[in-house]
């Protein structure tokens, strides 16, 4: 059997994929796997996406260089989403940011 077929993809045949730096634990970014960027990002050790806004396969730092290689891929309890640990080269997010999570939502002051 596939390592694929044993996940559990959504209606619209996708698996979110968190994404953290092996080293400093970070939650760098969350995206999302379809079955065939989940086996190019288990066959090429790099990690690879489907685009939602694009509806195309993308391999994360295609056009920035920013590569994340896989340490290793972990499904959770239910096999309906993965914890992706990677060595990263340059920032995760497209703003430049290390981590996509920079926007405090529940600020004191209410804004």
């Amino acid at each position: 059997m596939n390592q694929a077929d044993e996940l559990q993809f959504d209606e619209k045949g996708l698996l979110p994929a968190i994404i953290q730096d092996a080293f400093s634990q970070q939650v760098l970014m969350l995206g999302w796997m379809s079955r065939e960027s989940y086996e190019l990002t288990r066959s090429t050790g790099l990690v690879h996406f489907w685009s939602r806004s694009r509806q195309r396969l993308w391999k994360k730092g295609e056009t920035s260089g920013n590569f994340m290689q896989v340490v290793e891929i972990i499904a959770d309890c239910d096999r309906d989403a993965l914890l992706v640990r990677v060595l990263r080269k340059g920032p995760a997010c497209h703003t430049g940011m290390i981590t996509c999570f920079h926007n405090p939502v529940d600020k004191e002051d209410g804004k």
